[in-house]
């Protein structure tokens, strides 16, 4: 290193050879494999970065295991958040035929209303506007928007009664 330190080119690529293989050891016994490779470029880089805060008077090894060791906390960190954040490519997804078959029985449901209605249940009951933001929305007054939801909900309800297959 302190050759290298001397702008020696040779002796720095053999040294960055001889660190890659002790490197590769170091995190071999404390990382998955597939995380092996990209801790040892990470603290290369780091060696390469903070080369020159290396004393020649002090044993090289002590400096070179501080890196790596530092280097080995963050890739536990990253393998650490990406268990969270990585999603699998066959993740189990449920079935949405209930689901779809419902969005089209409340939609020809709610084309049996008055479009006034349908629009202002649709605002308020089903995208969680206030009947203010609903009144703004669609130029009614506030309490039209209350009366169309109560009329419309209840011939939404007479309809559902006198219609046997909807669940």
């Amino acid at each position: 290193m302190a050759e290298a330190q001397d702008g020696n080119g040779g002796a720095y690529r053999r040294l960055l050879g001889e660190l890659a293989a002790w490197l590769q050891r170091y995190f071999a016994r404390r990382l998955p494999p597939a995380e092996v490779d990209d801790a040892v470029q990470e603290t290369l880089l780091a060696l390469h970065r903070r080369r020159h805060t290396y004393d020649p008077a002090r044993p090289f090894l002590p400096w070179l295991a501080a890196i790596a060791k530092n280097k080995w906390i963050d890739q536990l960190r990253a393998i650490d958040h990406r268990r969270f954040t990585e999603l699998e490519d066959d993740i189990a997804v449920p079935d949405h035929g209930a689901a779809v078959a419902s969005a089209s029985v409340l939609a020809s449901l709610l084309g049996e209303l008055r479009p006034a209605q349908s629009r202002v249940i649709a605002l308020v009951k089903l995208q969680g506007f206030s009947t203010e933001e609903a009144s703004r929305e669609t130029g009614q007054s506030v309490s039209a928007v209350k009366v169309n939801i109560h009329r419309g909900l209840a011939k939404l309800s007479a309809l559902i009664m006198k219609n046997d297959d909807v669940e």
